[in-house]
């Protein structure tokens, strides 16, 4: 079976590297264009990219896939299916009618839950037992198509966007490996999408990465699992950004302000936060520094912190 893949991050190099060992003819990949990245802005490939490369599979990155003279290259492959993962671009109506087999897609969540391009963030920001992956066909609207396969795994509470992001791409290509040879069969029974139980996840904005104190331990505890390792939650320490990649819930009550220091650790950082409850910091970033342990941060750049002292903005200041 000829196979057209689309895809661009980390996420889709698994599913990558599954078709082809499985024997597939992977004709053609397709991923999004070079990007300048980092401080110095360095023109970087895509991980994608890199992968087809080193399989010496043909590349191509069409700045937007909708224009007739993109889609067209596709096309001259001629090919029996399209599979997507993490490809950033929605496919238009003439491309998704090219393949015999159709086109499906890999997505990193239970669909009709967390459509949208940041699935793996939000459910462990929202605090969600578990996450998953469902194989789709792809229709001319965002992650709407009907289901061809799901499979469910437990997010843990030591989990971060980062591990999920991992275990999802593994559990991804493994359930297109099984899910493929009943797509070459044409033994599916695609279920359509319930549009009542349809939430979305759009790409992480930048006010999603401040801290807000008023927020309850557990639910700015998994704001920073939700965005470890990118972006990472920050919050204001004399109006410098103080990134924090750490925490755990501490089991006590406080009637301190939110945002307040309560007390320094060896090891941990107790900050009061909304309805009572309190937060310990495990793991942070000070302006211009690298991430470090706190017990580190202690002894260095955090040597003048005090109890008492307050993180954040607050209306009364």
């Amino acid at each position: 079976m000829k196979i057209v893949f689309m895809g661009t991050p980390d996420f889709a190099v698994p599913v990558l590297h599954t078709l082809v060992k499985d024997g597939y003819d992977v004709s053609l990949v397709v991923t999004q264009p070079d990007r300048p990245k980092g401080r110095k802005q360095v023109l970087t490939p895509p991980p994608v990219k890199v992968a087809a490369e080193a399989l010496e599979i043909p590349v191509f990155q069409p700045e937007k896939i909708k224009n007739a003279t993109e889609w067209m290259k596709v096309k001259e492959i001629d090919p029996d299916l399209i599979v997507t993962a993490a490809f950033g671009q929605i496919l238009p109506k003439e491309l998704l009618n090219i393949p015999s087999k159709g086109c499906v897609n890999v997505h990193a969540s239970l669909l009709p839950k967390y459509r949208g391009g940041a699935p793996i963030h939000q459910s462990v920001i929202d605090g969600e037992k578990e996450t998953g992956i469902t194989i789709m066909y792809m229709v001319e609207k965002l992650d709407a198509g009907d289901i061809i396969a799901q499979k469910a795994i437990p997010i843990l509470q030591e989990d971060t966007a980062g591990t999920m992001h991992d275990k999802l791409s593994e559990l991804g290509a493994q359930l297109l490996q099984e899910t493929i040879p009943l797509i070459e069969a044409g033994d599916i029974q695609a279920i359509a999408q319930d549009p009542q139980l349809v939430t979305f996840a759009p790409n992480i904005k930048k006010e999603q990465e401040l801290i807000d104190w008023n927020k309850s331990a557990t639910e700015i505890s998994n704001q920073v699992r939700g965005l470890n390792p990118w972006p990472v939650a920050f919050t204001l320490v004399e109006e410098k950004r103080f990134k924090i990649w750490g925490t755990y819930v501490y089991s006590i009550s406080t009637n301190h302000e939110p945002g307040t220091v309560i007390e320094l650790l060896d090891d941990a950082i107790l900050v009061a936060c909304g309805k009572g409850t309190v937060l310990a910091l495990t793991n942070v970033q000070p302006s211009g520094k690298k991430p470090m342990d706190v017990s580190i941060f202690l002894r260095g750049a955090g040597s003048t912190w005090s109890s008492g002292m307050r993180l954040g903005k607050h209306d009364d200041e």
